[in-house]
């Protein structure tokens, strides 16, 4: 197949095509990631210069024939009908916009289109969803969940007769459940436990909502802590690579969260959908939420601990948006934060997994993506160094691929090939489409090795497909 002209849409077809993420589609090209990103966020509004169409057009004739395949179907599908221009295959999920349920598109290519309006990143505290009670059970998919929530038709203590008044007693059984799902997460990745979650918010949380509670404090209580599971399925499907759902959840957890006039839990959440939009190489999206997430009270009223947790992200966006500078500020304003963070009892439960590993770890990827390789293996190495990784195994496996990928950018092969292998150690019974996306990163680094018959190369590419192959089973 030949491209006439290649624009942002056949750039982020052929990548996906290709089944590559921005980061290794940008190391493929051998391009910047702001560049691809930049590419695919004008859509059809961005001719390529001869030169990188050129690139474009070797990438597409030097790809096996199942990827050529596959971006034909996706710039022409079945049919002959071509897609609009800047668009790209979308399923349709339900969301919630001003009370309403609406079918959006959802393909994770197309997030920037579901709408985070400005008022909802500046305002989300104090959202009024006006929804009748027993119409809102059922009404809003939390992946395969209902989600309830209240309107102002009904009294604030009013709820089905005969039913108990719910106190703080089931407020606490709830976040101790959150906490019990949130190490499960941390150790073992998303795909693991996320089902359990979903039917919990089902058949326990979402009927609570609807209850009689002693008073508003607990209301309020209670809705934070079904803000704090919607979130926490929410960045469950996100680790798994399930981004429309996660996108979905994430949006449930922000109205919860306003509904509890809670602004940090809200600005937790937003972080995580920008975290969600760095990954997915959404620059300006990433950016708007990040700035919502670090707005007003949401930081303001965060713990230390959080503040820098919501700092350290807003410095990825920053990077991401090639606002270099910036993000060099909040970098340093995200460990002033940590510094200040004093004993975890005072703090939210949702930010214990995030101390000096953490934050090392999004330092580095904040320098990696401003360029300086050098800085960022001094501060993936750090967060190695310093992580509990029997407590925080996931992400710990996801840090030494990361920390291999920039040590083989600098030219140090046998130190990339040493780490990537105790990454694949550490991903021993971890189901994460993040680990999944860099042991597949590491595999397309493998392949000029692999073709030189290097044994070490052909060892790590080996372990990687078993591992590949395995997860693929436990999904299946």
């Amino acid at each position: 197949m030949t491209v006439q002209r290649w624009t942002g849409v056949e750039t982020r077809a052929l990548r996906h095509a290709l089944r590559m993420s921005v980061r290794a589609f940008a190391e493929h090209l051998g391009v910047a990631i702001r560049t691809v990103s930049k590419w695919e966020s004008r859509g059809a509004d961005i001719t390529l210069t001869p030169d990188n169409q050129e690139l474009l057009d070797v990438a597409l004739s030097r790809s096996v024939l199942d990827a050529r395949d596959r971006f034909a179907e996706l710039v022409e599908p079945v049919g002959g009908v071509p897609p609009a221009a800047g668009s790209t295959p979308s399923v349709v999920v339900p969301v919630l916009v001003e009370g309403r349920v609406v079918l959006m598109p959802a393909d994770p290519g197309l997030l920037s289109s579901l709408p985070v309006s400005a008022d909802e990143t500046a305002n989300v505290g104090s959202i009024d969803v006006e929804i009748e009670r027993r119409q809102a059970l059922g009404a809003l998919a939390l992946g395969a969940a209902a989600v309830a929530l209240p309107g102002a038709g009904r009294g604030m203590l009013g709820g089905p007769s005969g039913r108990s008044r719910i106190g703080k007693g089931e407020v606490d059984a709830v976040l101790d459940m959150v906490g019990l799902f949130s190490r499960m997460d941390q150790r073992r990745g998303g795909g693991h436990a996320r089902s359990a979650a979903v039917q919990y918010f089902t058949a326990q949380v979402a009927p609570l909502l609807d209850g009689t509670f002693h008073d508003d404090r607990v209301r309020s209580a209670m809705f934070s802590a079904a803000g704090e599971l919607a979130y926490l399925a929410g960045w469950m499907a996100f680790d798994a690579g399930d981004h429309d759902v996660a996108w979905r959840d994430f949006r449930t957890a922000v109205q919860l969260a306003g509904e509890a006039d809670d602004a940090p839990l809200a600005g937790h959440v937003l972080r995580a959908m920008a975290h969600q939009a760095v990954d997915l190489g959404q620059p300006s999206r990433a950016l708007q939420l990040a700035g919502g997430s670090v707005d007003g009270e949401r930081y303001a009223m965060a713990a230390p601990r959080e503040r820098a947790l919501l700092g350290v992200v807003h410095a990825r966006a920053l990077a991401s948006a090639g606002r270099d500078a910036e993000a060099a500020t909040a970098l340093n304003r995200a460990e002033d934060d940590l510094a200040a963070a004093g004993s975890r009892d005072a703090e939210p439960a949702r930010v214990f997994f995030f101390g000096e590993a953490s934050l090392a770890h999004e330092t580095a990827c904040t320098l990696r993506d401003l360029g300086d390789l050098a800085g960022a293996e001094q501060q993936f190495a750090r967060s190695v160094r310093t992580r509990k990784a029997s407590a925080f195994t996931r992400t710990h496996a996801v840090t030494l691929g990361y920390l291999g990928s920039v040590q083989l950018r600098q030219g140090d092969v046998d130190a990339a090939f040493e780490t990537w292998a105790s990454s694949l150690d550490a991903m021993d019974g971890v189901d994460s489409g993040r680990t999944r996306q860099v042991v597949l990163d590491m595999r397309t680094s493998l392949a000029p090795y692999r073709r030189a018959k290097a044994p070490a190369a052909r060892d790590l590419d080996a372990r990687a497909t078993d591992y590949l192959d395995t997860v693929s089973e436990s999904v299946s």
